[in-house]
């Protein structure tokens, strides 16, 4: 039986971006079933361009350990660009997101060295037993990247049907190299994000807010005459 579009929208209001993780691991074979449901994925001319790197158990810990050691001694070099620049309803929108974070874990307006602390969770993949990193192949371009950005939707919301909690994580995409060294990524793939995933930690207070969605007639725009 096809999936009806209220089973669709309730999916869709169960996933949100987790922010602190169980150190209970996600069995294998959970996994495996979630990467099947994202590899239906759409893509370019069929091209699925997307690969994954995986970091599971002890890797996780030594992934962990790489980047906030990387992170605390060089700067931020995404092979991606980053925005040129949040304007208009993107920066409120975005502004509202950090101020329901620090709200909720406690960090006042203008604790710049508490709102660093938090940030550095990101390297700390939120205290997940799981991260991956998703790159593209370099030829493809912005549409290889474009498909991985599906990918990476699919893999979020076949997790939540599954009961396991993500964030992805452009963060970790600031720092490749720590990233390439690990993985053995070559020079021909392209780093596009990380997620961080496993089963949420439902006490844990950055778990304790959920973001706005815009309306739709603030989105969309109709042309019919």
């Amino acid at each position: 039986m096809p999936i009806g579009l209220e089973e669709f929208e309730s999916l869709l209001r169960q996933r949100y971006s987790c922010r602190g993780f169980l150190a209970k691991p996600v069995e294998r074979a959970a996994i495996g079933r979630i990467l099947e449901a994202a590899q239906r994925t759409p893509s370019w001319c069929n091209a699925q361009p997307w690969q994954v790197h995986i970091a599971s158990g002890a890797a996780t810990g030594r992934l962990r350990a790489a980047l906030l050691a990387h992170v605390r001694a060089d700067k931020p070099e995404p092979e991606l660009p980053f925005p040129r620049e949040y304007r208009g309803v993107y920066l409120a929108r975005r502004r509202e997101c950090g101020f329901q974070l620090y709200d909720a874990v406690g960090i006042a307006r203008g604790d710049r060295e508490a709102s660093a602390r938090q940030g550095m969770e990101n390297y700390n993949l939120f205290g997940a037993p799981h991260a991956l990193i998703v790159t593209s192949d370099e030829a493809l371009g912005v549409y290889g990247v474009l498909d991985c950005g599906a990918w990476v939707n699919n893999f979020m919301l076949a997790a939540a049907a599954a009961g396991v909690a993500c964030i992805a994580q452009a963060a970790l995409a600031t720092h490749p190299k720590p990233l390439r060294e690990f993985f053995g990524i070559g020079e021909d793939r392209r780093i596009v994000c990380g997620i961080s995933f496993g089963y949420e930690d439902a006490r844990h207070p950055a778990n304790r807010f959920r973001t706005r969605r815009a309306a739709t007639a603030e989105v969309a725009d109709w042309v019919e005459n």
